[in-house]
């Protein structure tokens, strides 16, 4: 059984240049992983020695992509991880709101791998 974890990242970003790395081959392997590939409706992420697979289950241009670890196509349970953007109206601060599935015993390491990441991005980005 995984636990659901929900991590807020604020980043002032344009929202197109934002979601282009979110949901991109060429954007995610920027700060994601080493190299991404696409097939259809499934991405290949590459890190160094090891291949994961994932595919897209739903998908809104500039606000949310959800993806679906291959190991998980075949659990009963709705695994995934999301991207989703949001902007606070009043100040305008644009966020990212990371969703992700993993083991109770990984949540620690998973929130220190998402804040690495993430701060890949911003490094990127130059945010």
């Amino acid at each position: 059984m995984k636990e659901k974890i929900e991590l807020e990242y604020s980043l002032n970003s344009a929202s197109s240049v934002l979601f282009d790395h979110l949901s991109t081959p060429s954007g995610l392997s920027h700060w994601f992983a080493d190299n991404v590939n696409v097939n259809g409706k499934d991405f290949i992420f590459v890190w160094k020695n090891s291949e994961e697979r994932a595919k897209i289950l739903s998908k809104k241009q500039g606000k949310f992509i959800r993806f679906q670890w291959e190991e998980d196509f075949e659990d009963e349970e709705d695994y995934f991880f999301e991207f989703k953007m949001i902007k606070d109206e009043i100040t305008g601060v644009s966020s990212l709101i990371v969703t992700d599935f993993v083991d109770a015993d990984d949540i620690d390491e998973a929130i220190d791998l998402w804040d690495s990441q993430i701060g890949e991005l911003k490094r990127f980005l130059g945010i």
